[in-house]
């Protein structure tokens, strides 16, 4: 499978290059050439089939002959070690439940996928990969387990001074070893933006050879597209026409499912459910991207005004915006609304939503008052415990933390402080 420049399609690189490279050198997302389509039996018969097997299958052809098939299958093996329960909420509404992984959040699947295809790649290297990446939450905590003590591969993590929560941050700064976190005196914006211009520095390039475990990198987003084929197995999905509704704040999560059923998997539509930072809801209407700065909210992970992987979304619709009109509905919602619904949806069906969760489940709700014919399921993308402290306080005595991240709340957080600046990230880089 070869990968080509969304800022030029006449630029294309083959599946490592793209995983290694993270982004083009002219800035542009890659983006696979083809999309291929799995058969209708298959699809019918995933019941038949397990959770391991059914991601190899879906993830096969975009890795191509580049990784054997028995290293491919430990791959996904390895990123699949964990459960994705669907659970009923109420009525037609239906729960995925993303956060059983090593650190409770969905981004446990692309980073674990993309760790073993680089440390695959990196395998024989003699000189270490630097990857960089920009976290509003959870991606800098399954990034720093998923590359934690890989052979060859040094990480850095970037995320906003006071904008994560106080799990997010100890995830992301008590492992150390080939771990280390930058906390950025700016928003998740800052961070993104410092992390591709590096990627566009040919002096830094020189001294460190760059990668990003972002969403910009087709290893972190394409795996992804598995918990949509697991979500259908599990539902028998033939019984019932589908929505899915995702909390999107960098649109990679909503993009994955988005090829899924371009893969096949019969979805009817898509909600992306944003909080106030409501860049795509604006587009949708108007036509216009327009994004301004990223605000706080509630919704930490979703703190995005300028998403990278939109541009992935308008890619599979040919850049047709009435073309995404028919599949695709982008709402947004505030803080007041994120916290009255987690209350509600605990007061009335004993069922505990983070806040990216809540905001997912309120863009289903709209949207399933317009579709009296479809089931729906929206993605619980993180567990609560991850931000109790800013939590309802009516519920918050009744979030639990897993026992096996309590132990976190009593480690050390190691982070070195940096204005949102380049020349100060590049001067610390090449330290």
């Amino acid at each position: 499978m070869q990968y080509f420049s969304l800022q030029n399609p006449a630029h294309s690189v083959s599946f490592e290059t793209a995983v290694v490279q993270g982004l083009a050198p002219d800035k542009g997302l890659y983006f696979p050439e083809q999309i291929p389509v799995l058969p209708d039996n298959f699809i019918a018969n995933l019941h038949d089939y397990t959770d391991h097997e059914i991601g190899y299958e879906v993830i096969r052809a975009f890795a191509g002959d580049e990784i054997p098939a028995e290293a491919l299958k430990q791959i996904v093996k390895d990123t699949l070690h964990f459960p994705f329960p669907v659970q009923k909420v109420s009525g037609r509404t239906y729960a995925l439940e993303l956060f059983h992984g090593p650190t409770l959040a969905f981004k446990d699947v692309g980073a674990r996928f993309m760790a073993g295809c680089l440390g695959y790649f990196r395998r024989n290297a003699d000189k270490p990969v630097t990857v960089l990446v920009a976290t509003s939450g959870d991606t800098g905590g399954a990034v720093a387990s998923g590359f934690y003590n890989v052979p060859g591969v040094d990480v850095v993590i970037l995320y906003p001074s006071g904008k994560v929560s106080t799990l997010q941050e100890k995830q992301l700064t008590t492992l150390g070893n080939n771990i280390r976190a930058l906390e950025i005196q700016g928003t998740f914006d800052d961070c993104q933006q410092l992390v591709k211009t590096a990627f566009l520095d040919e002096e830094l390039q020189r001294r460190r050879q760059l990668t990003s475990a972002n969403s910009i990198n087709v290893a972190r987003w394409l795996p992804q597209m598995f918990y949509y084929f697991l979500a259908f197995k599990q539902m028998k999905a033939a019984h019932h026409k589908l929505v899915f509704a995702v909390p999107s704040g960098n649109f990679g999560n909503i993009c994955a499912g988005m090829m899924a059923a371009a893969m096949g998997l019969p979805v009817s539509h898509f909600v992306a459910a944003t909080n106030v930072n409501d860049t795509v809801p604006r587009f949708m209407t108007t036509g216009q991207y327009t994004p301004g700065k990223a605000v706080a909210t509630l919704s930490n992970a979703m703190d995005v005004a300028d998403p990278s992987n939109f541009v992935r979304v308008l890619q599979l619709f040919g850049n047709s915006l009435p073309a995404l009109q028919e599949k695709f509905t982008a709402i947004s919602f505030n803080d007041q609304d994120t916290a009255r619904t987690m209350e509600q949806v605990w007061k009335e069906y004993h069922y505990m939503l983070d806040p990216h969760g809540a905001v997912g489940y309120l863009g289903l709700q709209q949207y399933l008052e317009t579709a009296p014919d479809l089931t729906g399921i929206f993605l619980e993308t993180a567990h609560p415990v991850k931000f109790e402290d800013t939590a309802p306080p009516a519920i918050r005595e009744d979030i639990h933390a897993p026992a096996r991240i309590l132990s976190l709340y009593n480690k050390e957080k190691v982070s070195t402080i940096l204005p949102a600046d380049y020349t100060a990230f590049k001067n610390w880089l090449m330290r």
